[in-house]
């Protein structure tokens, strides 16, 4: 049985688990012959510490999975997938008023094809916004004196702050994988729509 190695850019727990919860609901779909294995590599993002842009977040998930892919085509075993991870924020002026959402985004490619995918947003409270948007404070450090504790953003992430955690980090993330996957696991749903583009 042939094991397919699925490298995440990075060594977070939340983001891992995220990818091998999300992988475990659609393997059978893209690992019909065997086994897959997920595992964490850090990869620079190339983007700011707390992303403040959905441009920004999606390129930090696309640059991390394109570091492993790089990488992997020196390496004695080539991976099946490289998966990249990136939160942040993302503001939008909306009828004079600036709304900033927390968002995370995935980015999945086999090396040769690559695909994103999105979370979906929270709001983010006003002392959050002035204390990461304006003064440039990293949004783990912040969140963690926002909520009263520490290493949050390895636990259940602002994400669970903000959702009383009905919705954790790691539930945001398995999101993003899902969506992201989707034209790997569902090929014709994408291949029809790539067949009608030509024609």
């Amino acid at each position: 049985m042939d094991r397919v190695l699925v490298i995440v850019g990075s060594r977070r727990r939340p983001k891992l688990d995220a990818v091998s919860e999300a992988l475990s609901s659609f393997s059978e779909s893209i690992f019909p012959a065997g086994s897959y294995e997920v595992i964490g590599e850090e990869a620079e993002s190339g983007v700011r510490h707390t992303p403040l842009s959905r441009e920004e977040i999606m390129r930090g998930a696309k640059n991390r999975a394109e570091e492993l892919a790089q990488r992997s085509r020196q390496a004695p075993i080539r991976p099946g997938f490289f998966v990249g991870l990136e939160g942040g924020l993302n503001a939008v002026e909306q009828s004079g008023r600036r709304w900033v959402f927390l968002e995370g985004w995935a980015y999945v490619t086999d090396g040769r094809r690559g695909a994103f995918g999105q979370s979906g947003a929270v709001l983010l409270p006003e002392t959050l916004v002035r204390r990461v948007v304006d003064e440039g404070e990293e949004l783990g450090r912040a969140i963690d004196d926002f909520a009263g504790g520490r290493g949050i953003r390895d636990a259940q992430g602002a994400w669970g702050v903000l959702t009383g955690n009905r919705i954790t980090r790691q539930e945001a993330f398995r999101v993003a994988v899902v969506n992201a996957f989707a034209p790997f696991y569902n090929p014709a749903a994408y291949d029809a729509e790539r067949g009608a583009a030509k024609g």
